[in-house]
């Protein structure tokens, strides 16, 4: 089974002085802005790095619940906030670095067997694989 999931961008003009929309399929996102400027500047809009940030960061606290369910514990509550670095290189540009920051609340698991199941969950996660930069965890469990 395949499932499709759509974004979409719209984009005119040149680099620094054009602007663009990005949209979702299921309307989350309906024609935001982004550019140059809210990319690179700080100006109000989206740029990519936010939204693979948000997907990640999604992704993440989804296959953590999965497997920590699959294991027989069901957690509380997972916040997971992810920090993606955009760093000038030879080439341009690049996402170099993805942070996952991680609270879990989740009563009577063992440490250790945590560890295990929270790292299979980073390497698990579909938006983990996608990406080629370097993806560090860093968690705080609340038992």
């Amino acid at each position: 089974m395949t499932i499709h999931k759509k974004g979409q961008a719209h984009w005119e003009g040149d680099l620094k002085q054009g602007k663009g929309t990005v949209s979702t399929e299921s309307g989350v996102l309906s024609q935001q802005p982004y550019g140059f400027n809210t990319r690179f500047e700080g100006a109000k809009g989206t740029n990519p790095e936010e939204l693979i940030a948000a997907a990640h960061s999604a992704c993440f606290s989804m296959a953590l619940s999965l497997m920590l369910s699959e294991a027989g514990h069901v957690p509380t509550s997972i916040d997971t906030v992810a920090d993606v670095s955009l760093d000038k290189v030879d080439a341009g540009f690049a996402i170099t670095k993805v942070a996952l920051q991680s609270k879990i609340v989740l009563p009577g698991i063992d440490a250790a067997k945590f560890d295990e199941i929270i790292q299979k969950a980073k390497a698990g996660c579909p938006v983990s694989q996608v990406l080629k930069a370097e993806i560090t965890l860093d968690y705080q469990l609340n038992n």
